[in-house]
């Protein structure tokens, strides 16, 4: 089936089909919240290209925003103007699969900022298991078979899973905090330890924030999720003003300076590995970049290499 369609603001008429206008009514606040999400962060992506890199006819019109316009995307997407303009004005629109694909291209979206534009538009195929909430048997072993190397398992909460007494003796005593509290992202913001560690603060509040935007299009059900992000946007201004900007860029991997109270300041190279069977989880991994940084963790070393297990309490 194929719709005729006119262009607000464009002349002619052109086709389009009809898979363009397939839209869903939203269902109650949380589907509000998506829309408009969705809505900052195609704009977001439009703004930011640049029209000197894409093979667009000229106009004679000055440009008065940065980035493409409108038309400019739905020309690359093979979508109306009238639709882009409809999806940007968060107006309930829910777009297929193949115009979520279309308008990731059109924007050069990368892998992680795709798959976040199609966990808003709900779209991403899902597994029908629900992200764990404790550490399986075999990664809690692999974590303590990582030390000296300090790890931790963490889920899609930045909920420490698991972790070894290197990762305990280097960041905070985990086992002793109560389950609400061993959390990552908890622990950068509102920990008085752990937010003097890091020597850049705002770049880990920075990937933890696009940690938990990826998650939560791709569980907006969780109401935990909900909950630990609500808490951060009220109990610190950085998050709040961070969570405003729609980024989704993750470093896998890295280097932090961090200021220990015991040996000083020690440099460690960072990888975050995903388990192939749950995607939803994140092992953690620090390295020395340093013979003295290695010296300095051999300092914090405690005498067993066990991990240690613990999740965030979900009772109702």
């Amino acid at each position: 089936m194929r719709t005729r369609v006119c262009d607000r603001g464009e002349a002619g008429v052109r086709e389009a089909s009809s898979w363009e206008y397939r839209s869903y009514p939203p269902v109650g606040p949380e589907r509000t919240n998506r829309t408009r999400e969705l809505a900052t962060f195609l704009r977001s992506r439009r703004e930011r290209l640049d029209p000197r890199d894409f093979d667009l006819p000229r106009r004679r019109q000055s440009r008065r925003t940065p980035g493409l316009r409108r038309e400019e995307v739905a020309e690359l997407a093979g979508v109306s103007t009238d639709y882009v303009v409809r999806l940007e004005q968060a107006r309930g629109l829910r777009p297929s699969a193949d115009v979520v694909e279309a308008l990731a291209g059109a924007l050069r979206l990368a892998p992680n900022e795709r798959a976040y534009l199609f966990d808003l538009a709900q779209q991403r195929p899902r597994t029908a298991d629900s992200p764990a909430a404790t550490a399986s048997p075999s990664l809690a072993g692999l974590v303590a078979e990582l030390s000296p190397m300090p790890a931790m398992l963490l889920n899609h909460r930045f909920d420490i899973l698991a972790w070894n007494d290197d990762m305990a003796a280097l960041l905070v005593d985990f086992g002793a905090l109560p389950p609400a509290q061993r959390n990552l992202v908890w622990l950068c913001l509102l920990h008085p330890q752990v937010r003097a560690f890091y020597l850049d603060r705002e770049s880990v509040v920075r990937d933890g924030i696009a940690h938990l935007r990826t998650a939560w299009a791709a569980h907006p059900e969780d109401r935990a999720l909900n909950e630990l992000i609500a808490e951060f946007r009220t109990r610190d201004a950085d998050f709040a003003r961070l969570w405003a900007e729609p980024d989704v860029t993750v470093n896998g991997r890295g280097r932090k300076v961090m200021r220990h109270p015991d040996v000083g300041e020690i440099t460690l190279n960072f990888e975050a590995l995903t388990p192939a069977h749950d995607p939803d989880q994140w092992l953690l991994i620090f390295r020395p970049a340093t013979d003295g940084d290695r010296s300095a963790l051999e300092k914090l070393k405690t005498p067993t290499p066990a991990a240690r297990s613990g999740g965030r309490d979900e009772t109702p």
